[in-house]
């Protein structure tokens, strides 16, 4: 039972992703239906209830609303790295193994804002060093800035969570969070 489900609030808005203890738990109790099983995801594993079979659950629906503020979407490197999922923004290069660069660097007066922090391969970071972009010779793929969408579920688990094409459905403004050149990379 280690996989991960998608909750949605009553309204269909995205909430949060648990494991699958959790989502069985919400359901047996009453406080959530079963919107797509792992079975739509081909995995043999099965519920039982005492009055039917069912997979066990992929995405589940809470029965009465949850009324939570809306987050407020801060600066970290976990945030900055999935927002540019992983990208080097100089070179292209995608991987694990990354760093965070400043474009204006904190020498010069930068700060720690969406747009002034990108995604860097450890390469470009050492050949840009703490020279403005002008001075170095290189230049960004894609100009950074604060995402527009906040998901309740956090950055990162929403960009992973748009891996999964069962759960793209519940899952709005995946354009308007990383653009459309990493979209076309996920789908």
């Amino acid at each position: 039972m280690g996989r991960e489900v998608l909750v949605l609030n009553c309204d269909y808005e995205p909430l949060n992703v648990c494991n699958m203890r959790r989502a069985v738990i919400l359901v047996y109790k009453g406080k959530a239906d079963i919107l797509h099983t792992a079975a739509d995801e081909e995995l043999p594993d099965a519920l039982y209830a005492p009055s039917q079979a069912e997979g066990p659950p992929s995405v589940v629906k809470l029965r009465s609303q949850i009324r939570r503020p809306m987050p407020e979407l801060k600066v970290s490197r976990r945030s900055v790295f999935a927002r540019d999922n992983y990208t080097c923004q100089y070179c292209g290069v995608h991987g694990k193994d990354m760093t965070i660069d400043h474009v204006r660097p904190r020498r010069h007066g930068g700060d720690m804002s969406w747009e002034n922090l990108v995604t860097c391969c450890k390469r470009c970071n050492t050949r840009k060093a703490d020279k403005f972009l002008e001075k170095s010779g290189m230049r960004l793929i894609r100009a950074p800035k604060r995402p527009r969408y906040t998901p309740y579920i956090g950055i990162t688990q929403y960009v992973a969570s748009s891996k999964n094409q069962l759960w793209r459905n519940y899952l709005p403004a995946c354009l308007d969070l990383m653009g459309a050149e990493q979209s076309k990379i996920l789908a």
